[in-house]
């Protein structure tokens, strides 16, 4: 592998394979990489005319013919250009576009290493100026257009070897593939250019990536997945911007004049980076005081959501586009975890209520709240911090008993009281501790009153119950931290 960053295990039989411009990176790499040429000397100080146009061009809409073209003339252009000063020029941008990296695309490398497949960026970039990126990112291969190099160590004019694009883009790939023991056929590939449609057509698993009309048409036609690296695949953007970062501004307690929002300590939120956001669970109105919260902290969040509500025909649609995970409570399946631990690795926030559903009966007035184990196992697989959130009075507003909120109490509404906490400290070993301490955080932020034995009347516990509860009101009292 020679000239190839990282090493790729002989038994491996797939790859994940990544364009570059418009993929990997928002837009095009150019911009970075003509101002390190600069810098080096490589090029004039000048800007080259039509430059700058033909970058916003191709970020509009991406690869055309026009600046192919001129891409593949790019090794007549850099004959008698020193390598060693464009490899300089490529350790100079490499910092730069790393920072540029879309944070889903970071999160989709670390789940193909994490499967044991090896990761290979594929781009008609120049070899030279991209390897030091590929080697920032902990590439294991880079499939690059080279160009040929004279005995004194400039370059001669001409390609060695595939310029990779199109049709010339799967035979680079096919020829790496096939000197390092990978199955091209079984193999992932993620690329937004119509023109990358050989080399999507022969892997198993392509994605169209921030795709160009024409690719975004023939991703519907196959049914393959359409996804943008900015949010999680499924939600969808206008204008490059996701609803749900659009909404944040709007989203106030003014929009509820049928309850009383007392919303104190969401400086403790992390102004960025990932987070693990944990809550205790009274009222199907808890979501709405959880979203007032985290808008107020200026930050999107992707929250875990039973399979009832992501799958309803209307209210499913928004909550989908709004980054929402799907959780199937009776499947058992880690989906939901693997999908927020993606979020978390991209940096995003992960809002989650660890209690699950909402305690009926004598549960709901246990004055120990009792979680399961997600929250700690988030914890513990991505390292993010858990900020507990203490809510209280969305009872009041939408009991358990109700189908629907009390939305006509406008003269008197209820208060809702929200508190942020510290992070909780955590060993991160075992689960059953670490969960312990999260319920516990989340209760010191309750009012006295909810920390104190209460025996509730008939009236008050009805108002636990679901419309029709037929089974037994003492039934969760002995409900353990864990799975169950």
């Amino acid at each position: 592998m020679a000239g190839e960053p990282g090493t790729v295990n002989a038994m491996t039989s797939s790859a994940a394979i990544f364009d570059l411009d418009r993929t990997l990176l928002a837009g095009a790499s150019g911009p970075v990489i003509s101002a390190a040429m600069r810098d080096v000397g490589v090029l004039s100080s000048g800007p080259v005319p039509g430059e700058s146009a033909l970058f916003k061009l191709f970020n509009l809409v991406g690869e055309n013919r026009l600046s192919m073209r001129m891409a593949r003339e790019g090794a007549r252009f850099a004959k008698g250009w020193e390598r060693d000063a464009v490899r300089e020029a490529g350790r100079r941008a490499a910092p730069i576009l790393a920072a540029e990296v879309q944070p889903y695309a970071l999160a989709t490398i670390a789940e193909h290493r994490d499967a044991g497949r090896p990761v290979v960026m594929a781009t008609t970039t120049p070899f030279d100026v991209i390897e030091p990126l590929a080697e920032i990112l902990g590439m294991d291969g880079v499939v690059a257009t080279r160009y040929g190099v004279q005995k004194d160590g400039t370059y001669d004019g001409t390609i060695d070897g595939e310029f990779v694009w199109g049709p010339g883009k799967l035979r680079a790939v096919r020829s790496w593939a096939g000197a390092n023991g990978v199955v091209v056929s079984q193999s992932w590939a993620y690329s937004d250019s119509w023109y990358d449609l050989p080399l999507l057509d022969a892997v198993a698993k392509p994605t169209a990536v921030n795709p160009d009309p024409r690719l975004r048409a023939m991703a519907v036609a196959l049914r393959w997945p359409i996804t943008h690296f900015t949010a999680p695949q499924g939600v969808p953007r206008f204008g490059g911007i996701e609803p749900q970062t659009v909404a944040i501004p709007f989203l106030r307690p003014e929009l509820f004049p049928y309850a009383r929002f007392d919303i104190r300590g969401t400086d403790r939120i992390p102004a960025r980076g990932p987070a693990i956001i944990v809550a205790n669970h009274r009222s199907y109105f808890d979501p709405v005081a959880m979203a007032l919260t985290t808008a107020k902290a200026g930050r999107p969040v992707r929250s875990l959501g039973k399979k009832e509500v992501v799958d309803a025909p209307l209210v499913g649609a928004l909550v989908r586009a709004a980054g929402v995970i799907r959780v199937d409570r009776a499947s058992g399946s880690d989906e939901p975890l693997r999908a927020a631990v993606t979020a978390l690795r991209a940096g995003d926030m992960v809002s989650l209520m660890p209690q699950g559903t909402i305690p009926r009966g004598r549960a709901f007035f246990d004055p120990e709240l009792k979680g399961r184990w997600g929250a700690a196992r988030l914890a513990a697989l991505s390292g993010a911090p858990v900020i507990p959130v203490g809510i209280w009075g969305t009872e009041k507003v939408w009991p358990r008993s109700s189908r629907l909120p009390d939305v006509l109490n406008l003269t008197d509404p209820p208060d809702i009281r929200v508190r942020v906490g510290h992070a909780v400290d955590l060993d991160l070993i075992d689960p059953d501790e670490d969960t312990r301490s999260i319920m516990a955080a989340i209760a010191d932020l309750l009012p006295a009153e909810a920390r104190r034995q209460h025996d509730p009347s008939p009236e008050e516990l009805a108002r636990t119950l679901p419309p029709g509860y037929e089974s037994d009101p003492n039934a969760e009292l002995d409900r353990r931290p864990g799975t169950d």
